[in-house]
């Protein structure tokens, strides 16, 4: 229950599959929270998943998808399945699975790493501005917690800065870690699961 609130739960399971018959046949079940993105050539959009079977999905939406791509379910722990389109609403859509699923995985969702909030992947211009001086900089990815970011310039560890972007509120953050011209950047305030989910997908409507 850690990177989606619990306002983003949902009950109830939504169908799938264009058949209702191979629906009934699939055993089902109820994950009331798990956050995912769906990842396809326009961009990468945060969900939640509502309802799996060994069949398909059901989704929470954030925003309207982008029509004519195809989609691929990428959970919290890196796996990744294929999807067919099946229906989609304003808040919600169901997918068939384009090839044959764990569902055991599905729903233990192991992972080598430490529990945390997924990733956008995005490339966008932004400012970091540090009391007077203020730096171009690009913003590579974004989660609740916090983003990665690169420049030209020398930043420290722990430093404090505002991070802003067209699309962005300002984002008072500190460095984190830092590689060769990249910095890991720490939210002081973190982003609703929700939030988030609409900032990113303007952000990629308008990149």
């Amino acid at each position: 229950m850690s990177d989606v609130s619990r306002q983003e739960m949902t009950s109830g399971a939504a169908a799938v599959s264009g058949s209702e018959a191979e629906q009934r046949a699939a055993p089902r079940f109820t994950l009331l929270i798990r956050a995912a993105k769906l990842t396809c050539d326009a961009g990468e959009y945060l969900c939640v998943v509502r309802d799996v079977s060994e069949t398909g999905v059901s989704v929470r939406l954030f925003c309207p998808l982008p029509a004519d791509c195809e989609l691929t379910l990428e959970m919290s722990n890196g796996d990744r399945h294929r999807l067919e389109r099946v229906w989609e609403e304003p808040d919600k859509a169901g997918f068939r699975f384009a090839d044959p699923v764990d569902i055991e995985r599905i729903i233990g969702s192991p992972s080598r790493f430490s529990k945390r909030s997924i990733r956008v992947n995005l490339e966008v211009p932004v400012m970091l501005q540090m009391g007077e001086r203020t730096l171009t900089a690009r913003m590579h990815n974004i989660s609740q917690q916090g983003a990665l970011v690169s420049c030209s310039e020398h930043l420290s560890i722990d430093q404090r800065l505002r991070l802003s972007a067209r699309g962005l509120p300002t984002i008072a953050a500190k460095v984190r870690w830092r590689g060769p011209q990249q910095y890991g950047l720490i939210f002081e305030d973190t982003f609703q699961f929700g939030e988030l989910a609409r900032l990113t997908a303007a952000l990629q409507l308008n990149a």
